[in-house]
């Protein structure tokens, strides 16, 4: 186990391992903005294998662009939906996937490597070297779950699936919240020797789940296209639900295969989780962390606000990609509120 062989000592470095975790956190905030720019350029399918290693080079020459080419076009996304796209316009959605993947390998050097030296250096704090072990591993985890994701679109379907995408973007926003939590212990730790890692109550909690939800239900909308759907709001169409909508059975996956359904919690299960979190941030404001406080109260606002731009704009793609942007840096602020409700000393 990666570890420091004492308590916090003149040898340890939490303030400095801090300050790395919130670059690390940084790049992943990027890596679901490309994200969200891949899947709504539909380029997602365009690297049709994995190569973890190999795959950091692009093709070079027009030879190795053209047998490129000739993969994605064996797959049912040519066939179906883009037969007669040029080697130019399959060069433009490639270059998002590869960027996609490119982050991920930058990611995972930027947290392995300086991980490996803290630990080489005994500069990791007493207790903390098996969770960032743990993390690293989460890393590894999401990028075999990125290709899990991939892989469901190159048989049978045109596109991944949407659960698979939920997957991957949930496991990305998992380990970018275990992260922003252990940099703050470390800040913590940094300012006061005796401070203990914080403990995440149960109110603190379930505010946190109903943020998840509903940017699992996010995930959703994007992989069925039912942004699409109903292009008005409050109203979708001229109903708060429209008639008539068909249904599948059994009645629980509407929840989560239906794309009018989908998004109609998307809609409105926004407004219970921005009311638990703006509970949370009055519990961050009485536990004096009045920045962290307005960061949540601010980017929800935003966030609703962006959402109904979605819609109205017809998911346009600067404005649904600032949605998406705007809910990673909504799951950093209410993780730091989170964490000062949270926070206990020794």
């Amino acid at each position: 186990m990666l570890q420091a062989s004492s308590g916090f000592s003149f040898s340890t470095r939490p303030a400095a391992i801090a300050r790395w975790l919130h670059i690390v956190a940084a790049l992943i905030v990027a890596m679901v903005v490309v994200g969200g720019i891949t899947r709504l350029t539909e380029s997602g399918l365009s690297i049709t294998q994995w190569k973890p290693i190999s795959g950091i080079v692009p093709p070079l020459t027009h030879a190795q662009w053209l047998a490129e080419f000739a993969n994605y076009q064996r797959i049912p996304e040519y066939q179906q939906l883009n037969r007669g796209m040029t080697l130019d316009g399959f060069k433009a959605i490639f270059f998002w996937e590869y960027l996609h993947r490119l982050l991920g390998r930058v990611i995972g050097l930027a947290f392995a490597v300086p991980l490996v030296w803290f630990a080489i250096r005994r500069q990791i704090p007493r207790g903390y070297g098996w969770r960032l072990c743990a993390l690293l591993a989460l890393g590894g985890l999401q990028g075999a779950i990125g290709w899990w994701m991939v892989a469901s679109g190159l048989s049978v379907r045109t596109d991944v699936s949407h659960l698979r995408l939920a997957a991957h973007l949930g496991t990305a926003l998992f380990i970018l919240g275990g992260i922003v939590w252990t940099a703050r212990d470390l800040r913590a730790l940094a300012a006061d020797p005796g401070a203990r890692p914080a403990r995440l109550g149960m109110g603190a909690a379930l505010v946190i789940a109903v943020l998840a939800v509903q940017i699992v239900l996010g995930a959703f909308t994007a992989g069925l296209d039912a942004g699409y759907a109903f292009s008005s709001w409050p109203l979708m169409g001229d109903a708060w639900f429209p008639a008539d909508v068909p249904m599948v059975a059994p009645a629980w996956r509407n929840a989560f295969d239906n794309p009018v359904v989908v998004q109609f919690l998307h809609r409105w299960i926004a407004f219970a989780a921005a009311g638990a979190l703006l509970w949370l941030a009055y519990r961050a404001r009485m536990r004096r962390a009045p920045g962290a406080a307005l960061a949540v109260v601010v980017l929800v606002v935003v966030q609703i606000a962006l959402g109904v731009a979605t819609l109205l704009t017809g998911v346009d793609i600067v404005v649904a990609v600032a949605h998406q942007a705007n809910a990673a840096l909504l799951l950093i602020a209410t993780i730091a509120a989170a964490h000062a409700v949270s926070r206990r000393r020794a």
